[in-house]
């Protein structure tokens, strides 16, 4: 079984899947007078980090592709539930630096971006 699914489709395993989990918290949380925290958390969201270590050229194309929709339904290793989840996330920033671009060995050092719950 793979352990990322994107949009039903199977992909490549990333070399690192870091899971979080944000607090959204409402308008009136914040610190009053007497410097006490009041959080009102409204909801939890999921937060991924992916990152792929030496892709090729294809490999990068590919992995790209599949994440280049406004949203994205991921199927993927849920730290908190101890289960297989499948949630809407939209994707940040994107990179891929490159790593070496010679006749015979075209790879990029890495590609990482996170996603985060709609």
């Amino acid at each position: 079984m793979a352990m990322l699914y994107v949009n039903g489709e199977q992909i490549k395993t990333p070399s690192t899947l870091e899971w979080g989990l944000q607090d959204i918290l409402g308008g009136d949380s914040g610190r009053t007078q007497d410097a006490v925290m009041h959080n009102n958390r409204i909801s939890q969201k999921r937060k991924l980090s992916l990152s792929w270590n030496n892709p090729t050229k294809e490999e990068a194309s590919a992995i790209l592709k599949s994440f280049n929709s406004e949203y994205v339904e991921i199927k993927y290793p849920d730290a908190m539930s101890g289960a297989e989840e499948t949630r809407t996330f939209y994707v940040g920033d994107r990179s891929a630096p490159m790593k070496t671009w010679t006749v015979n060995q075209r790879r990029y050092s890495s590609i990482s971006f996170e996603l985060n719950e709609r």
